[in-house]
């Protein structure tokens, strides 16, 4: 089919998906339709056997292991103390700062980020402890929402990351080098996202609940201890990953081993309690899982249309300067991120996009760093965005008010993305300082 011909399609395509999900069809069961609608333009192709395969494929991954491990790590410790022992260790020093107890948020996903390598495990686990206990504190529940989502992203901007590992081998560039140029755009987005919150908390001061009494520094460090239960897990998860004795995927088998621990020696740890995290886990990994399968069969679908291709081949054609490429990049990633997953946008377009990156010169490590930020941004937009139907089923809230709170940390990363564009150097100081040659 002709480029027009497929963009048409595409535009087809998201309306319709658009369509379900205004009409209250589940997230999955809409994407898997809009995926057996692309493959019926193919024609001549087993739609049947594709789904079959595509979905047992991708659901019989070992990285997807770490998944519902992560997520039950979460349920335990939610079943712990843990969640009001961590508001107690850090509201002492984050009373001066405004906003206070919403940059758990951000500093928790960053935490927890930098071990799980999972935007959809940070999301779903700081989700889990941190909701309630900002919503029982007099937290404002619409930039509660909107923080976690967008920190929720920094699983995969702060290495060790899948997508980053994925980019390297598609782009044949270092994944060491790929992974040192995320920390300090991690800090980055880290800072704007805690940025914003303190100045919406002095813009909305009414919103924010009152202050926690003041404290003595011996008094603050004492309640600090109550960090201690999770600064070992991090240590634990952390520690069996640097020292090499498990792989990423092998540290949420560990984290769950240190959640157990943490919750026994609570005396939290019973027969109820242990049940009721396996159901909570296992309901939302089925709800995660079954996203994923209708993601991947659309992305199936997507790849036989050659849908992503001619989006790429036209934004070529145009001809434009470095800058102006990398804003048609940016429209053109977050138009198919609304539709797929990061991996998938990466796997579907490098192979075109890449030889047009080179010869606008930008280095291909940077360009990962801006691949991730822009996969972070698929993440929290509509309709689609993963982060937000986490978010929408832990909270109960309607997809709408869960996109329309996530909407400023969007814009926050669109930032992100100028300021590394502009400033290169933010990306690849670290990469060059570790291996000068």
């Amino acid at each position: 089919m002709a480029g027009a011909q497929l963009l048409e399609i595409a535009a087809l395509l998201f309306a319709v998906l658009a369509g379900f999900l205004a009409g209250g069809v589940w997230i999955a069961v809409s994407l898997l339709a809009v995926g057996w609608l692309g493959m019926l333009f193919v024609g001549g192709i087993p739609a049947g056997s594709v789904l079959a395969t595509t979905v047992w494929g991708n659901s019989a991954s070992w990285e997807l292991a770490a998944l519902p491990l992560f997520i039950w790590m979460g349920e335990i410790l939610f079943r712990t103390r843990l969640s009001e022992e961590m508001f107690r260790g850090l509201a002492p020093w984050l009373g001066w700062v405004p906003g206070r107890l919403m940059h758990v948020n951000v500093i928790a996903s960053g935490l927890f980020g930098s071990v799980s390598g999972s935007s959809a495990a940070t999301c779903a686990t700081v989700a889990k402890i941190a909701l309630p206990e900002l919503k029982r504190r007099g937290y404002d529940e619409k930039l509660s929402l909107g923080s976690l989502a967008g920190a929720g992203t920094l699983g995969i901007l702060i290495p060790p990351s899948i997508t980053m590992v994925v980019y390297a081998v598609a782009a044949n560039v270092s994944i060491i080098q790929v992974f040192l140029a995320g920390f300090i755009p991690g800090l980055l987005v880290m800072t704007l996202y805690s940025g914003y919150i303190a100045i919406w908390s002095i813009a909305n001061s009414a919103k924010m609940p009152p202050a926690e009494p003041r404290m003595s520094f011996g008094e603050k460090l004492k309640e600090s201890t109550n960090l201690i239960p999770l600064a070992l897990l991090i240590l634990l998860v952390f520690g069996v990953l640097l020292t090499g004795w498990a792989s990423a995927t092998e540290c949420a088998a560990w984290g769950v081993l240190g959640a157990l621990a943490i919750a026994w020696w609570g005396g939290s740890l019973n027969g109820s309690a242990f049940w009721q995290s396996v159901m909570g886990a296992t309901r939302t990994t089925c709800m995660i899982m079954l996203i994923l399968a209708g993601a991947a069969f659309m992305k199936q679908s997507m790849g036989y249309t050659g849908i992503p291709v001619a989006l790429a081949n036209w934004v070529d054609n145009l001809e434009l300067s470095p800058y102006a490429l990398i804003a048609a990049l940016t429209v053109m990633y977050i138009v198919l991120g609304t539709a797929l997953d990061g991996i998938s946008m990466i796997v579907l377009t490098t192979a075109v996009v890449l030889p047009m990156v080179q010869k606008a010169g930008f280095d291909l490590v940077w360009f990962g760093i801006f691949v991730v930020l822009i996969v972070e941004m698929a993440e929290v937009s509509p309709p689609v965005g993963f982060n937000l139907f986490v978010l929408q089923t832990m909270s109960g809230k309607d997809s709408n008010t869960v996109a329309l709170a996530a909407l400023p940390f969007f814009f926050l990363l669109v930032a992100a993305v100028a300021i590394i564009t502009i400033f290169p150097q933010l990306v690849m100081w670290l990469p060059k300082y570790v291996f000068p040659g």
